[in-house]
């Protein structure tokens, strides 16, 4: 369910016209326009246009977004998640629908990050007050306009859209639910940016699709990991000369691709307390459980100590094979997973 419902859309279409070198002038450098999409006519019934959303006008022309700009400050529009809501099919994230009375958002395309911000939560500050909502679905600014999309047009590169139990925690008076602007954080922040330079010949290895630092690239790094055990799952090789770089950090050993074992972003590696300690990991309607043996990176990357491979990112689960075989995932689909954790 990528989505969008609100007639800021509508505001936005009036404005630009008047304000649109200004506007550009603004995201030079951060945010462009990266196309336009025609609109076409809603099929009949097929436009929900519950909390005011608006549908595609035949004919109209429609600015698209890749990105978001790079501060946080956003405008918040009414959503409602619900199975039949103006959402349409379930949330990305997770495949799920949700009720109104749980705070939950959907974020532009830019936030969103192709999914890396799935299942995180975020803080939400407006009208003097502050809430944590969980993302569960991308506002998509790129595309529009048909049955995938509900045909609303694309999204706006710069919203929070939101559930009704969100601007209720907000205090905002329900006759004033619609364009509210906030401001929004993880709750986990950068501790910083990091550039990439180019591996020597050979010293980066790629087993399992592994990525090698881009020169003059900037990474974002954490010394933190989300509160909730949300999780990505992803693909390593432990063995001797795989892509796990030297022998794992809490053992100095290596471990077979039979063995379950994992590595975990920086926070909730939390300094080797977790080493050697055993962790149910819950996925694909199964669940298995597997050794902590190595963290995954988050505040450091791109030298010959990790491989000359990026930070990890701060909700990794870093697992071997026989992980991804117990979960019962096919082979061609290794590589990301949302799942959840729990200590043993």
């Amino acid at each position: 369910m990528k989505t969008f419902s609100s007639p800021y859309i509508v505001l936005v279409v009036l404005v630009l016209t008047t304000v649109i070198i200004s506007s550009l002038e603004v995201e030079a450098g951060t945010c462009k326009p990266s196309g336009k999409i025609k609109g076409i006519k809603p099929p009949k019934g097929k436009c929900k246009k519950g909390f005011n959303s608006d549908c595609c006008k035949p004919g109209e022309s429609y600015t698209t977004y890749k990105c978001s700009p790079s501060d946080r400050r956003a405008v918040l529009t009414k959503n409602s998640f619900e199975k039949g809501g103006d959402g349409g099919g379930p949330s990305e994230c997770d495949n799920k629908y949700h009720s109104d009375d749980t705070p939950v958002v959907a974020l532009s395309t830019g936030w969103y990050n192709n999914g890396n911000r799935c299942l995180h939560k975020i803080i939400i500050k407006g009208n003097g007050r502050s809430v944590v909502a969980k993302v569960v679905d991308e506002c998509d600014s790129t595309m529009g306009c048909d049955g995938e999309h509900d045909y609303q047009p694309p999204c706006p590169h710069n919203i929070v859209d939101a559930s009704p139990a969100v601007w209720k925690a907000l205090g905002v008076p329900r006759e004033n639910w619609g364009n509210l602007d906030v401001t929004w954080s993880d709750t986990c922040k950068p501790s910083g940016k990091l550039k990439g330079v180019k591996p020597p010949p050979g010293q980066c290895k790629t087993n399992f699709g592994a990525d090698c630092c881009k020169p003059g690239k900037f990474y974002t790094t954490y010394k933190c990991s989300p509160t909730d055990r949300r999780a990505v799952l992803t693909l390593n090789d432990f063995q001797e000369g795989g892509d796990g770089g030297g022998p794992s950090a809490c053992d100095n050993r290596y471990h077979p691709n039979n063995t379950p074992v994992v590595a975990l972003s920086t926070g909730w590696f939390n300094n080797q307390k977790r080493c050697l300690r055993k962790m149910t990991i819950k996925g694909n309607g199964r669940n298995v459980m597997a050794k902590v043996v190595d963290e995954c990176d988050s505040a450091m990357g791109c030298d010959k100590e990790h491989a000359y491979q990026p930070p990890c990112r701060n909700n990794i689960v870093d697992a071997s094979p026989a992980v991804w075989k117990a979960l019962g995932v096919p082979r061609a689909k290794w590589g990301n997973l949302v799942i959840t954790w729990s200590d043993a």
